[in-house]
């Protein structure tokens, strides 16, 4: 059978069955339909800190270049330590489209060692990447509007950095001209469209430890210069407000279940080569109070994934 077979022959729990083998209430819960649901934030940062909670991070020496091998690891172990009578569950990246409709495929594991409801994950999943699409391009909208309205902060529109996104591979849109057509679409200017998962905002949500520290850390970001080649910050649009409220609902952890119905929280997804490669840390610091084995991944190799694992997300968070 294929992957997809396997994955639409499964027999999944509800989601508040799931969420009740690791004692969340259903009120803790807000379902997306049967299968999926967010875990509330706020029910998740009250928690306990379980002080013998053990981090796993499965890593590849020789990664191949469709990537397969540590998600399906995974899984693999977190079924394998939950067969053993372990409280275990595992925290993954949600996958992105351009890959998904690429060369590498779904990145929701393989065989019998898959996260369900597979082709929702593998596709808008709950949202997250719309909202971050939207936040990210929402600050694009912001640059664009200041200065067409007399650029008061004399951003240079040479080095304007920041750009657009969209979750799906289209070189035709890399590099562009923006703002053409007329005097009421702006100042025409070089531009470009990155996919989602390589923008600012997805490493700063998944390493932001809190609401409050997603708002401090997107009002630092550079967006471009001004002609005195001074940064400009997303603070200086008095951008920040606005683009995590974008992002408030997104930033709770997405719970969903493997084929052997195994907890799991898919949250967040950098790519390794750009960014650093892990799960948000909100949803690995609340596995963590919720079970006493944590099995999660890091993109790519030992030599960028795993180091940046180490050297990033858990100098950052206080993981241990």
């Amino acid at each position: 059978m294929s992957d997809i077979e396997i994955a639409q022959a499964a027999t999944m729990k509800p989601i508040n069955d799931i969420g009740a083998s690791l004692g969340i209430d259903v009120e803790h819960l807000e379902a997306y339909g049967k299968y999926k649901a967010k875990v509330n934030l706020k029910y998740l940062t009250a928690l306990p800190e379980r002080k013998d909670s053990k981090l796993i991070l499965v890593t590849a020496i020789s990664p191949t270049p469709a990537g397969e091998g540590k998600t399906t690891t995974t899984v693999g172990l977190g079924d394998a330590l939950r067969y053993i009578g372990k409280s275990a569950m595992i925290a993954l990246r949600e996958p992105s489209l351009g890959p998904v409709f690429g060369m590498k495929g779904g990145a929701a594991g393989g065989g019998y060692a898959q996260v369900v409801p597979m082709e929702d994950i593998n596709l808008h999943f709950t949202g997250d990447f719309n909202a971050i699409a939207l936040a990210n391009n929402l600050l694009a909208a912001l640059i664009d509007n200041h200065i067409h309205h007399g650029n008061e902060l004399a951003i240079d529109i040479r080095r304007v950095t920041w750009k657009r996104v969209m979750d799906m591979n289209d070189r035709a849109l890399r590099e562009i001209i923006q703002s053409i057509g007329g005097v009421g679409n702006g100042y025409p200017r070089s531009d470009g469209f990155d996919i989602v998962v390589a923008s600012e905002i997805m490493a700063i949500f998944c390493l932001a430890t809190s609401i409050e520290d997603l708002k401090e850390k997107i009002g630092k970001i550079v967006v471009g210069y001004k002609r005195d080649k001074t940064p400009v910050l997303a603070s200086e649009l008095n951008a920040q407000g606005a683009m995590t409220v974008i992002l408030k609902d997104a930033f709770q952890p997405n719970l969903v279940q493997t084929l052997e119905n195994t907890p799991a929280f898919i949250h967040g997804g950098p790519f390794a080569n750009i960014a650093h490669g892990c799960n948000s840390v909100v949803a690995t610091t609340s596995a963590m109070k919720l079970a006493d084995y944590v099995v999660t991944e890091a993109g790519f190799g030992a030599d960028l994934g795993a180091e940046k694992f180490i050297d990033i997300k858990c100098r950052k968070s206080g993981l241990r």
